[in-house]
């Protein structure tokens, strides 16, 4: 499939290696890396190299996160669905959730925003796992956004349709003090 790609797919499999190496979302001087952008020279160099060297090469993004650790997430994708551009990328992706995020300050999505390259933030499952389905979920979504790109070519066309995905205007957590079902009441 690849092998006839149109334009040019930059992958970075980790950002963050001393992240996984400890098992932590903070770098060594306890900064959390998603919250360091733009960066500098004189300060956060691993995310000035980024939007120097990846992100100033690109017209559009994804970037992949987990859920927090021992929490896990249906997989969803956060954007600013207000944008054309990145709503059509988000659909595309075709997952069950769509939220509009607003961007947070020092963020990857904020910075990318700023430069004018859509960004779309998938997340899924939790932290320090590897979770087959939001894996599987998360590759066929990249591949689904290169498709809808005309980065490679489209296939024939499916027997089953896929669904629209909610779209959530606001998102809050609510937090469940122990394990159990639930059960919702109409």
């Amino acid at each position: 499939m690849l092998k006839r790609i149109t334009g040019t797919l930059i992958a970075i499999p980790i950002v963050n290696v001393y992240g996984i190496i400890h098992r932590s979302r903070y770098l060594p001087d306890r900064r959390d890396l998603n919250r360091s952008f733009p960066g500098s020279k004189k300060g956060a160099l691993a995310s000035d190299l980024f939007m120097t060297e990846i992100a100033a090469n690109s017209t559009h993004g994804i970037d992949l996160h987990t859920g927090a650790i021992h929490r896990s997430n249906l997989p969803q994708i956060r954007a600013n669905l207000d944008n054309e551009a990145t709503l059509s990328l988000a659909k595309a992706f075709n997952v069950p959730v769509l939220i509009n995020a607003n961007v947070r300050d020092g963020s990857l999505r904020e910075s990318a925003s700023e430069r004018g390259i859509p960004m779309l933030l998938y997340e899924a499952d939790e932290a320090l796992r590897f979770d087959e389905i939001a894996i599987r979920a998360g590759v066929r979504g990249i591949i689904n956004v290169m498709r809808h790109l005309g980065m490679i070519a489209n296939r024939k066309k499916r027997s089953a349709s896929s669904s629209e995905p909610y779209i959530a205007r606001y998102s809050a957590w609510i937090r469940s003090p122990g394990s159990g079902i639930f059960r919702g009441k109409a």
